[in-house]
């Protein structure tokens, strides 16, 4: 595995997403000792970079990444996020990003990851009834303190990245990125690396799309999320088939996977970018890792960033309508 800086911290070049261990996904029972191993298997692969949030669960993702890392804490890039979840008043799913939110938000993070800091701390939603530079103050508080190391921004738009970073170095940004999803190219990316911001691109396997492993919307669970998201609804899922179909091709020709080729492509789009793609199987860990050691040539590259857009919005009304734009 190798290892990059992204905003003066090192992390793997590919981490692992811990989300769908506890929440969302429905892609078939997981035991909480198989989620444990999946760690397990990803710290012996050399895996460095652990992602999760206070949201997810919500909870009990941090709880089981915490047991997952005791006695190995210092081996891990631990990053997690708040925001999501209102201390105050309204609770999870309430955006909130006050200071004193933030306090009571760290102190459980803290408390669950069983851990005495937290290395990278994301504002997971921009709270656009609380100035950014008073979140990242509060921040930039707790670096001080030693209970968090690095702040990041997740789906923060161009206008309030510059702001936070005015007040104190922003390390990360987290905000979707992959083949079907390449709206970070335009402004996103050319800001980061003016600024000297890492990206960590969240789902670049397009939700699972890019496997190939799914061919119909049916092979979801009623209760799986996807089948909210407009990517995944009948009509643009047939569309979306010929990306993965244009995938699978370039995969035959490197003996890889679809999934493989997908993340050499986002590793191939420059050294400051470290994806996490999630799972909760052992066999997908081994998978995703070994996509470190692929290279794709220059007409594969070409090929690949020529594919047809993805049909449908990457996320539903609901869910844009919290991303800052």
């Amino acid at each position: 595995m190798k290892y990059i800086s992204i905003g003066g911290i090192e992390v793997s070049r590919i981490g692992l997403g811990a989300m769908s261990m506890t929440s969302y996904y429905n892609i078939g029972e997981g035991s909480e000792s198989e989620s444990i191993h999946c760690i397990h298997r990803a710290l012996d692969l050399g895996v460095t970079h652990i992602d999760t949030a206070e949201i997810y669960g919500p909870y009990t993702n941090e709880e089981l990444v915490g047991k997952a890392l005791k006695g190995r804490r210092d081996k891990v890039v631990l990053a997690t996020k708040f925001g999501l979840v209102s201390h105050a008043t309204g609770g999870p799913g309430v955006l909130n990003s006050r200071p004193d939110n933030i306090r009571t938000a760290v102190e459980g993070s803290l408390k669950r990851l069983g851990t005495d800091h937290i290395d990278l701390y994301y504002q997971h939603r921009v709270d656009t009834n609380t100035p950014i530079e008073d979140t990242i103050g509060a921040l930039a508080e707790l670096v001080k303190a030693g209970k968090i190391r690095y702040i990041g921004l997740s789906e923060a738009g161009p206008a309030t990245i510059r702001r936070a970073h005015a007040v104190h170095p922003i390390t990360a940004l987290q905000t979707e990125y992959s083949l079907w999803s390449r709206d970070p190219e335009a402004t996103l990316l050319p800001l980061l690396r003016e600024l000297g911001i890492g990206f960590v691109p969240y789902s670049p396997l397009g939700h699972g799309f890019l496997t190939g492993q799914l061919q119909s919307p049916e092979q979801l669970a009623d209760d799986d999320w996807r089948k909210t998201n407009p990517r995944f609804t009948p009509d643009n899922f047939k569309k979306n088939l010929l990306i993965v179909e244009a995938v699978k091709a370039v995969a035959s020709e490197v003996d890889a996977t679809p999934a493989q080729v997908a993340l050499a492509w986002l590793l191939a789009q420059g050294d400051d970018i470290a994806p996490i793609p999630g799972t909760k199987r052992v066999a997908r860990v081994e998978e995703n890792t070994a996509a470190d050691s692929i290279r794709l040539s220059t007409a594969q590259i070409n090929q690949l960033n020529n594919l047809v857009p993805a049909a449908g919005a990457r996320h539903d009304e609901g869910n844009m309508a919290v991303v800052d734009r």
